[in-house]
């Protein structure tokens, strides 16, 4: 198979992951009314832990404390993204639609938080791209005339964009010279344990869960846990940074698209701008436009 086939492949797959990470939302949406969050949390992880790591069976044997503390953070700091963003999608005022656009901030944030790993300083496209991020987001966010009006499930959406920017950074640094499919399936363990502690505490466990929940479950652990993140890391192999990112950032498109298809969420002219400058800005921060030579 020649490069070009390669690379449409891999476009393919990034595609399909975004399309079905943009499904998410609506379903986490109805799910979390049947079953608590960390508990939801801990069941999908898990889940897709034992499903990788049947995949994986035959390379387990070269995991050493070096997978294991870099598998801990990652899946520390991916279950927290999780928790806040599940926790904003609960809120009544934060639609699935604006939990996928303010999800979204992490492209935009990941150019400065990696500075001090990769010592490769934000350009001014990243910074124009910043301030057209929180000028969408204040118009997706602030629903009266001040900002007393932002409902905390945007905040706690916010937050957890900021999360996933740390979870990508941490991927960066952590993956080199490992097998990263191995740390996926350990940050989906570490991310399962750390989900079931509050959920044992915190949480009844359903007795009757209905056949559309435990559909949806599986699904979420299934395609939207285990096989995204084959697919994503197979076609970022394949693929550039940049155009990987712009793909992924359609997650957040997707979210809507599926949000105003199967649920009862429509976008007024305002939220309809701000999801516009959030998209241009993950377009200026990924792709540079305008940069001569590109």
């Amino acid at each position: 198979m020649n490069n070009s086939n390669k690379s449409f492949l891999a476009k393919m797959a990034l595609l399909l992951a975004t399309i079905i990470w943009g499904s998410t939302f609506f379903i986490m949406e109805y799910t979390i009314q049947n079953i608590g969050i960390y508990t939801l949390l801990a069941i999908r992880f898990t889940f897709a832990a034992v499903v990788l790591g049947l995949i994986l069976i035959k390379h387990l044997r070269v995991i050493d404390r070096e997978y294991l503390w870099r598998g801990f953070i990652m899946g520390a700091l991916v279950v927290t993204a999780y928790i806040f963003q599940t926790f904003g999608l609960a809120d009544d005022a934060t639609t699935p639609g604006k939990n996928a656009f303010l999800t979204a901030i992490y492209c935009i944030i990941v150019p400065f938080l990696s500075y001090p790993f990769t010592k490769l300083k934000p350009d001014r496209y990243n910074i124009v791209a910043a301030i057209i991020c929180i000028t969408g987001i204040t118009m997706i966010s602030v629903t009266g005339n001040d900002f007393s009006s932002v409902c905390r499930g945007d905040l706690l959406t916010l937050i957890g964009g900021i999360c996933y920017s740390l979870h990508m950074v941490a991927v960066a640094t952590f993956s080199r010279g490992r097998n990263i499919l191995l740390l996926t399936m350990l940050q989906f363990l570490f991310s399962g344990i750390i989900a079931w502690i509050p959920a044992i505490a915190l949480e009844t466990f359903p007795t009757t869960i209905s056949p559309l929940a435990i559909t949806s479950i599986v699904y979420l652990s299934v395609m939207a846990t285990c096989l995204c993140y084959i697919l994503q890391n197979a076609g970022q192999k394949f693929t550039t940074p940049s155009t990987a990112s712009l793909i992924l950032s359609l997650e957040a498109v997707f979210g809507v698209l599926f949000s105003v298809m199967f649920t009862t969420e429509r976008i007024t002219p305002k939220i309809f701008t701000g999801f516009a400058l959030v998209f241009l800005s993950i377009v200026i921060s990924e792709i540079k436009p305008f940069k001569k030579g590109q």
